[in-house]
């Protein structure tokens, strides 16, 4: 089976902790901090590569992980950052989180993005030297760095979709028309991946041709793995509609795939189309005529109309300038209904900005600043802790929980109620 979406783990690096460490240990105000910062963690980076095809390379492997940064050291050595992780994908993977919210749709070769950011680093006890304090017994720990529950799912980009029933000479046209060398039987099913190729027209133009494995009635519900196909034919200008001569309801053929395409989640029906009558090589023009009139009945106005051979080449070069006009057309009207979108103007939270809200007996501190000081806190040690609640005093915070009464040994949490971080 064609591997094309695969559900993966994608996690960076964490930062290296600083370190507390002072020169002369015992004269620790004459010697001073020189404990280093932690090192950056890696981060996960995916790259669109023309050499990859599939994403069956990722279906075992379900974490991906960067490497984490390294720890500070004494002499104010700084830990070494941890090195990223670069995962080359096909041109045409589009990453979603499990929510099903597309976070990057890669589309050209080359093209990367950090999927997942590394963790920083903490600060090292050198880091926090003043002139009223200048032999600090803190240090800070290294963020975690993000983890991503990812769909990676490949979508081809192609420029003209191959598609029609079962044993419809979708795989036979390619093969005759391109340099692809799909499998081909005269069973029913028998393309079970979707094959490219790249197709030269009278020498002027190359356009990129998939065939999309046989849809049968059901497709767009899942049924016959045709939902696993559709989706290829999201990203194409041009759909050729193959129909074989000698199926028993030429019509019938023509409108169980097209329900298939308007049904699917997004409507691929709306497409340009081009209608071809295949195997047509034992037919002649009389034979040809009342198959035609049938198609018009049944297809939108305007559709091209053709009869083709792949057997004997019959009628291929006008098949393929008039996939070519459809192609530019299509091109042109894209281009026309691009329009500069006006800017979404929305409301960002201030990194400073905080609030305090009740739980229960608890009270709960969320904002990006103080919770990513927290995430730094080495929670059981006092220097540490201590140096938390000087931030808490501030930024503001303390003196807002003392207007809600906060109690002694009363539960403050910082961040998400559920994983934040305790404090008393």
């Amino acid at each position: 089976m064609f591997v094309d979406r695969v559900n993966v783990t994608l996690q960076a690096g964490d930062g290296g902790d600083g370190v507390t460490s002072f020169r002369h240990e015992k004269f620790r105000k004459m010697g001073g901090p020189d404990g280093g910062d932690g090192g950056d963690g890696g981060d996960v980076v995916l790259a669109a590569s023309r050499n990859q095809n599939t994403l069956a390379a990722l279906r075992y492997k379900k974490l991906l992980k960067a490497e984490s940064g390294r720890a500070g050291g004494k002499a104010r050595k700084h830990g070494k950052s941890g090195q990223d992780l670069e995962v080359a994908v096909p041109v045409g993977t589009v990453v979603a989180d499990k929510t099903g919210e597309v976070l990057v749709d890669l589309t050209t070769d080359g093209q990367k993005t950090i999927i997942a950011h590394g963790g920083q680093g903490g600060f090292g006890n050198a880091h926090f030297v003043s002139s009223t304090r200048q032999a600090p017994r803190v240090a800070e720990k290294g963020e975690k760095g993000q983890t991503v529950d990812a769909v990676l799912e490949l979508k081809m980009i192609a420029d003209v979709g191959i598609v029609g029933l079962p044993n419809a000479g979708k795989s036979t046209l390619l093969s005759v028309i391109s340099n692809a060398k799909p499998e081909i039987a005269d069973y029913p099913f028998t393309t079970l991946v979707p094959n490219l190729g790249v197709v030269d027209i009278d020498r002027q133009i190359s356009l990129l041709f998939a065939d999309i494995p046989g849809l049968i009635e059901g497709a767009s519900q899942g049924k016959g793995l045709g939902d696993e196909f559709l989706r290829h034919v999201e990203r194409t200008s041009v759909l050729v509609h193959l129909i074989d001569a000698y199926s028993d309801d030429i019509a019938q053929a023509y409108t169980t795939v097209l329900a298939e395409l308007q049904e699917y989640k997004i409507d691929l029906s709306k497409k340009p189309q081009l209608v071809v009558l295949t195997k047509t090589e034992g037919l002649d023009k009389k034979e040809l005529e009342p198959l035609i009139k049938q198609l018009k009945k049944v297809t939108p106005r305007g559709t091209p109309i053709l009869a083709i051979s792949s057997a004997s080449r019959q009628g291929l070069p006008e098949l393929l300038r008039a996939v070519q006009k459809r192609v530019q057309q299509s091109r042109k009207k894209t281009k026309a209904v691009k329009k500069p979108k006006l800017p979404v103007i929305k409301f960002t939270p201030r990194d400073e900005d905080w609030q305090v809200t009740k739980t229960n007996d608890s009270f709960v501190v969320t904002g990006a600043k103080i919770e990513r000081f927290a995430r730094r806190t080495k929670f059981g040690d006092f220097h540490s802790e201590q140096r938390l609640r000087d931030i808490l005093g501030k930024m503001g915070i303390m003196r807002e929980l003392e207007r809600r009464s906060v109690e002694p040994d009363q539960k403050i949490i910082i961040g998400d109620p559920h994983i934040g971080h305790i404090f008393y």
